[in-house]
């Protein structure tokens, strides 16, 4: 029996220090008892929480109040305080001492109350019960019921009241079933003719909640109150606000009920007096109520949760994350709550709803709410039993739980919910309370025992889970309310209002101590006397429900592991064991990929040790390298928790498994798997420990079982040594730790003492013999082989403080006497010189005080054991010394041979092979995606670093791909970025950080190193590639140090000078410079780039050598220097006359250096050697065009009206509008547009700058004025007038007229029709970057004018008639921004054109992007496949690609309806030059030839000073400012126009990117610095034509295109068949762009196919004859698309045909022809052919069918009346002959003999067949024919090649009458030898025959003989 209360309290209002405020403080008046009682003293601060607001003075009488307060005592009991206040008015009598009180009071009340008079206050009193137990009903009615008799004054001794109410007993809760009504329902009476019936809970375990549950839903609703729930189990601070002190509590009691069965244990205050507020800024967790008066004070709590009651709404601080329930848990949960809350919900939608169900009753739906989070215990928690670890049965239980298995059961090892919840101190309390194996059970038992099955096949099914929620809440019910029919309480209650009666005021009476004291006595007395009636509890074994095995696995493992990937597992093991290690090693890399599956794992773990006999398993050395290779990539995915208990099943086998490394000297596997973070985590070694521990105490329960059914039972048997009979052992088997545990309890008191402490002793020794064995475990898994390293330990996370993280749930502080001694030595991480061995006893130390403390290991034992771990770890450390030093011994693993890369002529090797992995990157070539192929990535090889290129050579490291050299490389000129990578996790092992290497010929190498290559060699070669890369100068790059012995850091070398014309042109150019130029010119420095000596380079220019002389070949007359020039300058003029631009001039008709010289009017313009010194313009050529009629002498002016003083200069000229092209740098402010500005008249003082203006404005006269037509026109100036419709009326469309609309596409420019002056519309592009796109917008009068035709959907331009004839004679194209508010003067004969363009910078950005879409850096993984495509699309390359055609295009049709264009951008050095140069290749199909093209490129781009140094930051100087691409974007414009027109080039799409690759490749000397100033000033201009030409390397990229272009046909176009007027207007809309494969495309077979010596060898024949002379036999090649390269496995028909010419004629020995010469007589073959015919068509090979403006959309056959035509003729060369004369009839034959080689059966035999020279009759040649000896007819015969069909002769052999040897008759063939000769002699005459060789005569002679004997 319990006390119903324990004390009874009367707390008045006592005065404050403050007299007169009102404001006091509580003063105990009385209590009963007196004395405390022994088993509960009285709790301290009781007056504190009778008035939680504080204790103040009122001027009115309130009604009374009630609540309850809790208080916990220092033991955590809780103490319930049942608070009832009312008020009582303070007498005169008893006023305060102060007399001034009732005036302050007055005063402070202006408006007194008119019912009460100001001087009558009130003051509270309250009547305080305090109780253990919680019975609030009981509580307020026994209060209720002495305030009753007070205030009615019934006729009732108070005393007696209270007495009876202190000495009352109830039973104690908990026990089954009550026997009684008695026991289980007490009736009590206070002696007042009241009458109570206590109900006691069923199950003391179950809280009591009433309605508080239901109350806390329907104030804060689901959501809030599952908030609340998550953040109180995750250990957060809430705080509950209300006005009402009852609604305080009850939150707080239905919080906690809802958080059963675990319990919460810290701070818990439902009620908190306002004295004490701090208490909320306490940092641990608490559940508080707060009345909301306070709310203002909790305002600065910035992790508290605040949840209102009265406002419904639960307010979450930023700083605080609550972790939700894992999913479906909480939305199962969620619609539970809401089946209970809103029945009515499932109903809301039906058509016909039943009718009203009756709802639960509050008290009803409190228990089903507490059912939902029942049952969602149940589900968090299931099977939490079967992770218990049993370490000590006796004395008492101590029981540790295995978090980590655990979570990984459930597979939740990432829910941060769960996690934290395991990790809180509730859950500590519910595995010491819930975890032992005997004791009481309850609901909750068996819920997650018996009805987990039950809740997962309910999951679907809302109303059967809502059966369940029922059925639990009628057990909660009936656990609250044993007995309902008897609850009738019969109580006094006050009388209606009766503390307002006016009555005369009677305080509530002093109480006379003595009576009541004696009750309690009396009462005390009588229960001594009486039996104690303490309720036998009954105990029983708490079921453990189904194993987690059982429950099935939500989230398997991302593989899922198929029975076939465990059969693999196990062959591979088999295999292991069996000695077959060929077959493993084969299977390896699918067990490594399948050891990802966390079941492929566990099945490794099991079948290891079934290999394991008695604990060890010596294995040799390649078994041994197996088993350690599966364990460690096992290893390698355990996190350090091993959740999994992976790592737990590899422990015993680490110690397993070893080999003999000499006599006496054993490796075990352990040394060679200590690289993993789970072996230095100190929660995994406890839970192995603990569960170690609790197999052996089993063991030990289980033993003497046996022992006694076994015949022979006596002695002490050990754990491990007993072995009972099998079927005992199943038997056995079955019991669990937990149940042998309760068996245990349950007898241990029926046990004797001594019995007791003997298994005391034995539990207490099993730990301690285990720790000795953990110790030495853990000495293994933690010292390194080689100890003398220190990096173990500190090297790996958390190995510092281990004393905080524990897996144990007791946190026991570490009270060891010796871990004093051990802990106050450093940690882990302490100073360097910490050796190993100290860290490692250290860290064991930690481990043995923490595991034996909270087993019970006694102290004696503990310091034996602190002892013994410093011998352990030293005689551990000794036995690895033995093995370590053996294992060096030991032959290494083969690692694959570093295959070393094969070099250019003068490239040298900078640093030998550095081993490393090459990593796949994003690119699916190499890993076997999409394109198809093995994974030949990750490859296992070296990187080496030249002077030229970055090299990596390897093997794929996948063994099933076979051995294809995996190869790599890029120059290391063209290196745009390096970054360091992390460590990968790759296949088994885990690879060192590496590098990853971008260059901007799109090659990616992404490498980690070997773990054999130091830190220090990766940044040996991380620094050597810096320096190559950045050089100091240009002298630095492999173009000029190729050959010389590469030292770091030297200085390139000089040479001697040797050559007097090097002298002589840098005195002309440095020393006469000054006379060249004004006096004041050579002062300004602005535009001078450094000069060498500035750029690192010590000797002076006249001293350096450069092998530089003008050519001594005669010059033709017309470019001879005129007597005009000085001599001292003829030289230069030589020099510079053989430069491109001199020549192109000369070809465009626009004047040649004599004629300019000697002034011939007749020419509109002429060339001029002014600025021959470089004097005026240093990045432009010595030679510039200028119109006639300009004076030498301005042009300096005009010049300093452009940037970079690069003035207009003629660059083109059309052969048939006569219109030139111009090109300069932009417009300073005070050129042309301040002209035009600047519209009021010229100051009278003009300064040189407005003369220069006027100079500028002549000039620009001048130019119009050379033009033919415009010469003359003396008419005012007619603008570029918008395409009006009458003109486009006036003309019909021809086929090749054409109209380009720069217009966005989507948009067409809108005219209007009636201006007679309107203008084009806006060239703007659409998009994002219309900033800065390259667009058309003349000011605002351009805006909106005439309608153009609308624009055809792909860009291509709408109608023909595009301009009118009054148009401008010259157009200005320049930058939007110079030409901004220009308003143009009718007068002038010039329109500018202002448009948008692109800055470098954005070209950089836009470059980078590209990179990063076509090469990423790493896998997509599941990437959207359109990734690429907008990743590409955010980079703006092909919008910038399109503006640059668009106004290419625009300026083509300029120039083509006869008008000249001035480019005039930024300095005129990078978009001009891209724009002229396109400009010029679409209108002059000169340019689109390999000889035009190479002058244009070094015409406009070389010698017009494009900055290839500084864009391609050649240098140290040029490292900040990056690469930019704009010649590479030139080119890809070609590319562009090259796809849509293939026939028009006469190079190929190879020589395009043959191009873009070198001019990036410090290769040659072609693509350095920034003008020819520069290149004469290094010596590098006339160099090509020295007299001593360099033999071994070509210098120059041309020299090598012409040298390669004689060998082979790679940069020639078959399709090239140009029309001569052809200009070209591409397509330049997106959606007409493709992306370049030189971007994407690459090959691994051989790295970069561009530079040619390193590419390998054609591939080979295909078919090759046998020696027998039977048919061919087939040779077939596998290819690889993302390994090979398709182009050289499969070359097109036509080099194919080419290759096998050349085969033939070397296998005849003949000099090989040269194949451009056989392409041209096999192309004049067939002209002539088609002129026989009798076809006007024009001369090509590959005719187009349809005249087709285009000729873009593929290549049209020409048809003929026998089929096509396409390259018959080079059929006939396949032959051995190479005399073409058959070519005219071969063109003549079907297409059928095209495919005759293909025929697999020949209508006709053929014994014998092969090519033979034969003599014609008398007089005629000798001829090449292909010669058949057919046995079957017995004939000879011949055809004139080896596919002909029609036989030219036959020999019949019956005529034959001998066979001789022969011997040369005139013009017989010269190479082949005498004896090759043989004669056929015929009944008819004499055959002379020739074979190519004597071995092949022979031959013939023997089987002509054959036939003969056989006939």
């Amino acid at each position: 029996m319990a006390r119903l209360a324990d004390y009874f309290v009367l707390v008045a209002f006592g005065p404050g220090p403050r007299a007169g405020s009102g404001e006091g403080h509580g003063q105990i008046l009385q209590r009963f008892p007196e004395k405390d009682w022994e088993d509960n003293p009285f709790p301290q601060g009781i007056e504190l929480f009778c008035q939680p607001s504080g204790w103040q003075l009122c001027p009115e009488r309130n009604p009374p109040t009630f609540f309850i307060a809790v208080l916990t005592d220092i033991n955590s009991e809780r103490h319930y305080c049942a608070c009832l206040t009312f008020w009582e008015p303070v007498e005169p009598s008893q006023a305060p001492a102060c007399p001034g009180e009732e005036e302050e009071e007055a005063g402070e009340r202006p408006s007194p109350s008119a019912l009460v008079p100001p001087t009558q206050l009130f003051a509270p009193k309250t009547l305080v019960l305090v109780s253990r137990l919680d019975h609030a009903e009981v509580f307020r009615n026994s209060l209720g019921l002495i305030y009753t008799i007070h205030v009615e004054g019934l006729s009732v001794s108070l005393e007696n009241v209270i007495g009876n109410l202190l000495t009352c007993t109830i039973p104690i809760t908990g026990g089954s079933q009550p026997d009684s009504m008695e026991e289980g329902a007490r009736t009590i009476s206070l002696g007042a003719g009241d009458r109570q019936v206590i109900q006691t809970p069923l199950t003391d375990s179950l809280p009591v909640s009433c309605c508080s549950v239901a109350l806390l839903f329907r104030q804060l609703g689901i959501t809030n109150v599952l908030a609340l729930f998550c953040a109180a189990l995750t250990e957060h601070k809430i705080l509950f606000l209300s006005r009402s002190y009852q609604r305080l509590t009850d939150a707080c009691r239905g919080l906690l009920a809802l958080l059963f069965p675990l319990r919460y244990s810290f701070t818990y205050v439902p009620i908190l007096p306002a004295q004490l507020l701090e208490v909320l800024s306490t940092p641990t967790p608490f559940i508080i109520g707060v009345n909301s008066l306070f709310q203002a004070e909790t305002q600065e709590l910035l992790d508290v949760i605040i949840a209102d009651l009265d406002g419904g709404t639960v307010t979450v601080p930023e700083c605080v994350h609550i972790p939700p329930l894992p999913e479906p848990l909480h939305s199962q949960t969620h619609s539970a709550l809401c089946m209970v809350l809103d029945p009515e919900l499932e109903l809301a939608d039906l058509a016909f709803p039943p009718p009203a169900t009756s709802t639960s009753s509050l008290k009803m739906q409190d228990k089903e709410l507490r059912a939902v989070f029942l049952r969602l215990f149940a589900q968090l928690l299931q099977g939490y039993r079967w992770c218990l670890h049993i370490v000590r049965i006796h004395p008492e239980p101590v029981i540790r739980f295995h978090k980590a298995a655990f979570l990984g059961q459930r597979g939740l090892v990432e829910d941060d919910f769960l996690l934290k919840v395991l990790e809180g101190m509730a859950f500590a309390g519910f595995v010491s309370e819930r975890g032992v194996p005997y004791r009481t059970t309850d609901l909750f038992d068996e819920l997650v025992a018996n009805e987990v099955k039950r809740m997962r096949a309910d999951e679907n099914q809302p109303h059967r889970v809502l059966r369940h929620v029922k059925e639990l809440a009628e057990q909660l019910y009936k656990n609250e309310n044993p007995y309902p029919a008897v609850t009738m309480h019969k109580v006094q209650r006050p009388g209606e209002g009766s503390h307002l009666r006016r009555g005369p005021p009677r305080p509530f009476p002093r109480l006379d101590e003595g009576t009541v004291q004696w009750i309690i006595d009396q009462a005390t007395a009588k229960l001594q006397g009486a039996p104690p009636a303490v309720r036998a509890e009954k105990k029983a074994t708490v079921p453990s429900g189904p194993p987690m095995a059982a429950i099935v696995e939500r989230n398997g493992a991302v593989h899922a592991n198929s029975a076939r990937r465990l059969e693999v597992v196990r062959n591979c093991i088999s295999y292991v064991f069996e000695g077959k290690m060929l077959e493993a090693k084969k299977l390896l890399p699918a067990v490594l990929r399948a050891l990802k599956g966390r079941a492929a794992r566990r099945c490794l773990t099991r079948e290891l040790h079934l290999h394991v006999q008695q604990n060890r398993a010596v294995l040799d050395h390649q078994q041994f390298d197996f088993v350690v290779r599966m364990m460690n990539c096992c290893l390698q995915d355990c996190t350090a928790m091993d959740e999994h208990g992976i790592a737990a099943a590899l422990l015993p086998l680490v110690t397993a498994f070893c080999r003999k490394l000499s006599p006496g000297v054993t490796q075990f596997a352990y040394s060679c798997v200590q690289e993993h973070v789970v072996w230095s985590t100190p929660q995994f070694w406890e839970a192995m420990f603990y569960g170690d521990v609790q197999t052996h105490i089993r063991a030990l329960y289980l033993e003497p079982a046996e022992e006694e059914d076994g015949p022979s039972a006596k002695g002490e048997v050990g754990p491990s040594e007993v072995g009972a009979p099998e079927e005992e052992e199943e038997e056995e088997e079955e019991r669990s730790a937990l149940d042998v545990a309760s068996e245990q309890r349950r007898l241990w008191p029926t046990l004797g003492r001594d019995k007791q402490q003997e298994l005391v002793q034995k539990e207490e020794s099993t730990v301690f013999s285990q720790a000795i064995h953990y110790a030495n475990r853990m000495s293994y898994l933690l010292l390194p082989l080689d100890s003398s390293k220190s990096r173990l330990l500190r090297e790996r996370a958390g190995l510092g403080d281990l004393e905080s993280v524990s897996n144990s749930l007791v946190t026991n502080s570490m009270a060891g006497s010796m871990a004093e001694s051990y802990d106050t030595e450093s940690g882990f991480e302490d100073a360097e010189t910490s050796d190993v061995a100290g860290a490692v006893v250290r860290f064991i130390n930690r481990f043995v005080d923490k595991v034996c403390t909270e087993s019970g290991v006694t102290s004696e034992h503990l310091k034996g054991l602190h002892v013994m771990v410093p011998d352990i770890v030293q005689m551990h450390i000794e036995t690895l010394e033995a093995v370590h030093r053996e294992s060096k011994r030991l032959p290494p693993i083969q690692k694959p041979k570093l295959l070393r890369p094969s070099l250019l002529p003068g490239e040298e090797c900078v640093l030998e092979g550095l081993r490393v992995y090459l990593l796949p990157d994003g690119r699916e070539e190499g890993s076997g995606g999409s394109i198809g192929g093995p994974a030949l990535l990750p490859a296992e090889g070296a990187v080496f670093l030249t002077t030229y290129r970055v090299i990596f050579t390897g093997m794929p490291t996948d063994p099933l791909v076979g051995e294809q050299v995996v190869v790599r490389s890029f120059p290391v000129a063209s290196l745009t970025k390096e970054k360091r990578i992390g460590g990968q996790a790759y296949m088994d092992q885990l690879l060192q950080d590496g590098l990853q290497l971008r260059s901007c010929t799109f090659q990616l190498l992404k490498m980690a190193f070997d773990e054999e290559v130091g830190s220090e060699s990766a940044e040996v070669f991380r620094k050597h590639l810096h320096k190559l890369r950045y050089p100091p100068d240009v002298k630095g790059t492999f173009a000029f140090t190729a050959g010389s012995i590469h030292t770091a850091g030297r200085q390139p070398r000089t040479a001697k000078e040797k050559s007097p014309s090097l002298r002589t042109l840098s005195r002309n150019l440095v020393k006469n410079a000054k006379k060249t130029i004004g006096r004041q010119y050579v002062t300004r420095k602005k535009y001078n780039p450094p000069s060498w000596e500035q750029r690192g380079q010590p000797v002076p220019p006249e001293d350096q050598e450069d092998e530089i002389s003008v050519s001594e070949e005669p010059e033709p007359s017309t470019l001879t220097p005129a007597s005009a020039l000085k001599p001292s300058d003829r030289l230069t003029m030589n020099s510079l006359v053989e430069r491109a631009c001199c020549r192109d001039y000369q070809r465009l008709g626009l004047g040649t250096l004599s004629s300019s010289l000697s002034r011939a009017k007749s020419e509109p313009f002429r060339v001029t050697p002014v600025n021959r010194m470089y004097a005026i313009c240093r990045s432009y050529p010595g030679l510039l065009i200028v119109p006639q009629s300009v004076q030498d002498n301005t042009l300096q002016r005009i010049s300093r009206c452009y940037r970079q003083n690069r003035f207009p200069v003629v660059c083109w000229r059309s052969s048939r509008s006569k219109a030139v092209l111009l090109r300069s740098g932009g417009l300073h402010g005070k050129g042309v547009v301040g002209l035009f500005k600047a519209q009021n008249a010229p100051s009278p003082g003009q300064s040189q700058a407005d003369s220069s203006s006027l100079e500028q404005e002549k000039y620009l006269q001048a130019v119009v004025s050379s033009m033919p037509r415009h010469a003359d026109a003396a008419s005012g100036r007619n603008t570029l007038s918008g395409f009006s419709s009458m003109h486009m009326a006036s003309h019909a469309p021809s086929p090749r007229a054409r109209v380009t609309t720069l217009s966005n596409p989507t948009t067409a420019s809108v005219t209007r029709r009636t201006a007679p002056r309107g203008k084009w519309g806006s060239i703007r592009a659409g998009g994002r970057s219309s900033g800065s796109s390259l667009g058309v917008d003349v000011g605002s009068r351009l805006a909106g004018k005439d309608l153009l035709g609308p624009p055809q959907p792909n860009g291509a331009p709408s109608e023909p008639g595009f301009l009118r004839p009054q148009r401008a004679a010259l157009y200005i194209i320049g930058d939007k921004a110079q030409l901004k508010g220009v308003r143009p003067d009718p007068l002038q004969q010039w329109e500018l054109v202002p448009i948008e363009v692109f800055e470098v910078r954005q070209v950089k950005a836009s470059f980078k992007k590209l990179l990063k879409a076509c090469v990423p850096g790493c896998p997509a993984g599941e990437q959207n496949p359109t990734s690429y495509l907008r990743s590409l699309e955010e980079s703006e390359w092909l919008s910038q690609i399109h503006k640059l055609l668009q106004v290419s295009v625009l300026v083509v049709e300029l120039l083509d309806s006869g008008s000249s264009v001035l480019v005039s951008l930024e300095d005129g050095w990078d978009i001009t030059t891209q724009v002229v140069s396109l400009v010029q290749l679409l209108s002059d199909p000169y340019y689109r030839t390999l000889e035009g093209f190479r002058l244009l490129v070094e015409k406009e781009w070389l010698s017009f000073g494009h900055r290839f140094t500084h864009r391609g930051a050649h240098t140290l100087a040029g490292q900040s400012s990056g690469f930019a691409p704009i010649f590479l974007q030139f080119l890809d414009c070609v590319h562009q126009v090259h796809l849509q027109f293939p026939m028009e080039f006469e190079f190929s799409q190879f020589y395009l990117k043959f191009l873009s690759y070198h001019h990036v490749s410090h290769r040659f000397r072609t693509f350095l610095l920034d003008s020819d100033y520069e290149r004469i000033e290094l010596g590098l201009l006339y160099e090509e034509k020295g007299e001593r030409k360099s033999q071994q390397a070509c210098k120059s990229v041309w020299e090598y295109v012409e040298r390669l272009s004689k060998k082979t046909p790679v940069f020639y176009n078959y399709m090239y068949a140009p029309e001569d007027t052809e200009v070209l207007r591409p397509y330049s809309n997106v959606s007409n762009l493709k992306v370049w494969d030189f971007y994407t495309r690459e090959t691994l077979a051989e790295g970069p196919p561009y530079d040619w010596e390193l590419a390998q060898g054609p591939p080979e024949p295909l078919e090759e004859e046998r020696p027998d002379g039977s048919a061919p036999q087939s040779r077939r090649r596998v290819i690889w698309p993302c390994y090979d390269s398709r182009l050289r496995a499969q070359p097109d028909a036509i080099s194919r045909l080419l290759e096998e010419l050349q085969r033939l004629e070397a296998e005849l020995g003949r000099p090989s022809e040269r194949w451009k010469d056989t392409w041209d007589r096999v192309k004049a073959a067939q002209r002539s052919e088609t002129r026989q015919d009798g076809r006007s068509t024009p001369s090509s090979l590959l005719m187009s069918s349809v005249s087709h403006h285009r000729r873009s959309l593929g290549v049209y056959l020409q048809e003929g009346p026998v089929g096509s035509t396409l390259s018959l003729s080079l059929d006939s060369d396949q032959s051995s002959s190479s005399t073409p004369s058959s070519g005219r009839q071969a063109a003549r034959r079907s297409t059928s003999t095209l495919y005759s080689q293909f025929q697999t059966a020949e209508s006709e035999n053929r014994s014998y067949e092969g090519t033979l020279y034969k003599k014609g009759a008398f007089m005629k040649p000798w001829k090449a024919r292909w010669f058949v000896l057919d046995k079957t007819k017995h004939q000879l015969r011949y055809y004139d090649h080896r596919v002909d069909t029609e036989c030219k002769g036959v020999i019949d052999l019956a005529e034959v009458e001998s066979v001789t040897p022969g011997t040369p008759t005139m013009g017989a063939p010269k190479t082949v030898d005498e004896k090759a000769f043989f004669d056929v002699k015929t009944t008819r005459r004499v055959y002379n025959f020739c074979a190519q060789d004597v071995h092949l005569a022979q031959q013939w002679v023997d089987r002509l003989q054959s036939c003969l004997s056989d006939a």
